[in-house]
């Protein structure tokens, strides 16, 4: 405790400063991304957009994918001209990026004004770990990113809450608003507080920093040990994705969450309408954003339970608790087994994802570890893409509620006109209930029981599970026990 105290009283003013930068910024994409998905595609009767899932895919997982790979060239660039022009220029994007997504709402113009957050985003992530590390040492470090992985999670956790309270309150554009103003934020603590630490200038052309950051890159992936683990770690982020892209989805056409309302309600009415909504259900951002608040309660009891595994059997072990989480979460539409599946994913999660970066730097030859680590956002950014496609046209196909009832009207040769602008998903169903003789809850029962929407479990599970396989092949077959130790 007393090392503990002595290291964060080392800490300058800037590495605070720069951790309630990510906390704000990570509060106001989290607080985006968790409803992304929920506002892309519900009913536009509710202010919503009304895409496909299809169209959803298409947006949140190419868009996310290259958010994780031009940090190869914005990290380059914030080298040369500094961190604290580059953070500006960063938080002015992101600004006015989530304004322009609140007000645009045809399909081109929400993909490009997403496609520019993800500019800011990009611009903001290296720029803000690089802080962190240069105003740590070799002492600290171990304590400093586990506080900044605390603020990420933090924030991941705010972020959901103001979403749900504020879109219920007053509808889905002051979601945007939420997230420029936390932006806003950041644009004051840069241009007051935050100092920029030392660094090294580069007196390489830009062409040939980012020539040379490729190079790098190639360079490390020639190593097949390494390309191959990265390959397999694909499917573990295609699978982690879905809690953000398919799971609000999920939850918000087939879960039953009044039951979680009401059982909240008879401990405490005041509590239940402080979480829930104000038609007694919990909103699906507030089931999703459970994932960051069971981090923040139990990350550093996990990491203490699995410091003695091997990285690798770390990872594996991870892996396999949230394959189990996720199929819980999409195998029933009881809301207690959703939040079931939530916890026991978000304990995978504590155990692989920190062990991810970790197993890397292990694998990496002796001063080789820096360039290694940088190849760790190609699978992330090739899982956030494969995420989307899942999420989007797989989705659609087995479970979309929309895409489903056009299915059994299609059966039935039930009349309904199309859904446009005068004619909402909401109508439609409604229509189709009416036709039907029931009620919608009763259509949305007949449509559980005979379609079986829930049945995507088994294949994001399943990617959950090859990914286990192999990685006791690679295991097996590729590593050596010196490098697995």
């Amino acid at each position: 405790m007393s090392n503990f105290r002595s290291n964060v009283k080392k800490f300058p003013k800037t590495f605070w400063v720069a951790n309630t930068m990510e906390l704000f910024e990570r509060w106001a994409w989290y607080g985006l991304f968790a409803v992304l998905a929920l506002y892309l595609t519900k009913s536009t009767d509710e202010g919503a957009l009304g895409f496909t899932q299809s169209q959803k895919g298409n947006i949140m997982g190419p868009v996310t994918a290259i958010l994780y790979l031009l940090p190869i060239i914005t990290g380059a660039l914030a080298d040369r001209i500094g961190y604290k022009k580059i953070l500006l220029i960063a938080y002015t994007i992101l600004a006015s990026g989530y304004m322009l997504m609140g007000y645009f709402t045809d399909y081109t113009t929400v993909y490009l004004a997403f496609l520019y957050v993800a500019v800011g985003a990009a611009l903001f992530k290296p720029v803000i770990s690089a802080t962190i590390t240069k105003t740590t040492d070799k002492d600290s470090a171990s304590i400093g990113f586990g506080i900044f992985y605390m603020m990420v999670n933090i924030g991941g956790f705010i972020g959901p809450v103001f979403s749900s309270k504020l879109r219920g309150a007053y509808g889905w554009n002051i979601v945007f608003v939420m997230s420029a103003f936390a932006i806003i934020m950041n644009i004051l603590l840069v241009l007051f507080l935050y100092k920029e630490p030392d660094r090294e200038k580069n007196t390489e052309s830009f062409g040939e920093t980012i020539k040379k950051s490729l190079s790098n890159i190639v360079e490390a992936i020639k190593d097949i040990k390494l390309t191959v683990f990265l390959i397999i770690m694909i499917g573990f982020w295609t699978m982690f994705n879905q809690l953000f892209y398919t799971l609000p989805n999920f939850i918000d056409q087939w879960v039953n969450t009044s039951i979680i309302y009401n059982a909240l309600a008879d401990i405490s009415p005041g509590l239940a309408s402080a979480i829930g909504t104000k038609e007694g259900t919990i909103a699906p951002e507030m089931m999703v954003g459970l994932d960051a608040g069971f981090i923040i309660l139990f990350q550093l009891i996990i990491s203490t339970l699995v410091m003695r595994y091997k990285p690798i059997n770390a990872i594996i072990s991870g892996i396999i608790v949230t394959s189990f989480g996720i199929g819980i979460s999409f195998a029933t539409s009881n809301g207690f087994y959703t939040i079931l599946g939530i916890f026991i994913f978000a304990l995978g999660e504590m155990a692989s994802s920190p062990k991810f970066t970790e197993y890397i730097g292990r694998i990496a030859p002796k001063g080789k570890e820096a360039l290694y680590m940088g190849t760790s956002f190609l699978p992330v950014a090739a899982g956030n893409l494969l995420a989307g496609f899942l999420s989007g046209q797989v989705y659609e196909l087995m479970s979309d509620k929309v895409a489903i009832v056009k299915k059994e009207v299609a059966t039935r040769g039930l009349e309904i006109q199309e859904i446009s602008k005068d004619f909402s998903q909401n109508d439609y169903f409604s229509k189709a209930a009416e036709l039907m003789n029931m009620s919608n809850q009763q259509l949305t029962d007949f449509l559980w029981n005979n379609y079986n929407p829930s049945k995507i479990w088994m294949i994001f599970s399943a990617i959950g599970v090859l990914t286990i396989f192999a990685l006791l092949a690679y295991d097996k077959l590729m590593l050596s026990k010196k490098t697995n130790n």
